[in-house]
């Protein structure tokens, strides 16, 4: 794995000239640093709108094709390209048909959870590299594939877990590496967020206007249309997401995951439930204690829906990582990072620090480091096997909260290994004619 301090060096100084793809010899695939990257995106609402306009601030790019279920959207997103380029972009309703375009170099990707393995497994085969949102995946067993895929049609494939490449984070990482807080005993990892009250559950309903839902819908189970499943607050449903800890989860654990240098637990053991909103609508748990052995440490995940606290630090509701060692704690969250030093006999343990904010966009420093590896075909800062491990810890404390159990998982066979029947929850069941990628 890339050491946390190249990471830094990848953010401020990647080079910009063509190189060997993956190891590979130079392929006819390889892109001139003079020529303008074309991107298209697929799901143009909130955090994929967000990425493509991230991406749009750096020089010679360009956007050349939109895609959503979502045509009235579409077209107001394309509207919107055009009055800042003055090219419009072509728009599609089918993912597949935007990958057919050959001059598009990359796609992002920001569709709900449930179609990221598709879509994303699609735009490898057709030759495009890739920003993918987090979880990779709403499974391990398809964020296992999209690794497969991305290194067998060696594409460059940028996840979104953006404080990869935030320079804030890092910086925290730097003194955590100075072994000043001494050994690491236990993480704790949280989202305690001031949202999730008034969900209230709500009637069926068409779907809006000019809204393909069963193209929505795409692999998952067949369903009436329902405002509540629907953008957002999708994510509070099993069939499409995994609530907060695969939102908000995904993104603290990958620190957790990137601070100590781990992979996967050993174990997991998960309590919680619906006990603030017991009556709203939603199926994923409000409050959430999730406990992993990694071995040499263990980690907590708390979260807590309609709370907005923040442990050990001052900003409200903003979710964060603390490191608790001998001497001392870390905790950082996206504004900042401090030291709480431990004592002893009245003696401090290490040296207070106070808060350290956050000066830079991490989102821009991401986009901008997928940029700079399409062109020299290196490896991104959140590499598809960096978002599979952080969307596998955080799947995993779901399976270990719905079926009540302690679980055990053999990371070498991607499988539970003492509680059999816990394994159908790794593989979705997709629903025709949408088939699960063959290698």
């Amino acid at each position: 794995m890339t050491s946390r301090r190249k990471f830094i060096k990848n953010v401020s100084a990647a080079s910009l000239v063509t190189a060997v793809p993956f190891g590979q010899k130079p392929a006819k695939n390889r892109i001139i640093v003079e020529e303008t990257v074309k991107v298209g995106l697929i799901g143009v609402r909130s955090m994929g709108w967000a990425d493509l306009s991230s991406f749009l601030k750096n020089k010679g790019t360009a956007c050349i094709a939109l895609c959503d279920v979502d045509s009235v959207l579409l077209q107001k997103r394309a509207a919107e390209i055009e009055s800042k380029t003055g090219h419009r972009p072509q728009t599609f309703n089918d993912h597949r048909k935007l990958l057919k375009i050959k001059e598009l170099n990359a796609v992002f990707i920001g569709t709900p959870d449930h179609w990221h393995c598709i879509q994303m497994i699609d735009a490898c085969a057709a030759g495009k590299d890739v920003y993918v949102e987090k979880p990779i995946a709403n499974s391990i067993f398809e964020a296992d594939l999209m690794v497969k895929a991305a290194r067998k049609y060696k594409r460059v494939v940028q996840v979104g877990q953006w404080q990869r490449s935030d320079p804030h984070w890092h910086s925290a990482f730097e003194y955590l590496d100075t072994g000043a807080l001494g050994n690491i005993r236990q993480v704790k990892a949280w989202a305690n967020v001031n949202y999730g009250r008034g969900f209230d559950v709500v009637e069926d309903s068409e779907p809006p206007e000019g809204v393909d839902y069963n193209r929505w819908l795409g692999p998952a189970p067949k369903r009436h249309f329902n405002q509540n499943r629907f953008h957002g607050s999708f994510r509070y449903f099993w069939d499409y997401a995994g609530g907060l800890m695969t939102d908000w989860g995904v993104h603290m654990l990958d620190m957790v995951l990137l601070g100590m240098n781990a992979t996967a637990p050993k174990s997991i053991v998960a309590i919680g439930g619906k006990i603030a909103f017991p009556n709203n609508a939603s199926e994923t748990p409000d409050t959430l204690t999730t406990v992993y052995d990694f071995g040499d440490f263990s980690l907590i995940w708390e979260q807590f829906m309609g709370m907005g606290t923040s442990p050990y630090l001052e900003e409200s509701g903003e979710p964060g990582v603390a490191f608790i060692g001998e001497n001392g704690i870390l905790a950082i969250n996206r504004s900042s990072w401090k030291v709480l030093p431990l004592q002893d006999n009245g003696k401090f343990l290490t040296e207070a620090l106070p808060p350290r904010k956050s000066r830079v966009s991490g989102l821009d420093a991401h986009t901008t480091n997928f940029l700079e590896c399409i062109k020299n075909r290196q490896d991104p800062n959140c590499t598809i096997e960096m978002g599979r491990n952080a969307a596998l810890v955080a799947h995993l404390g779901n399976i270990a909260y719905r079926t009540g159990k302690k679980l055990e998982w053999n990371d070498l066979k991607s499988m539970l290994s003492n509680e059999p029947d816990a394994n159908s929850f790794l593989k979705p069941d997709y629903r025709s004619p949408w088939k699960l990628w063959q290698e």
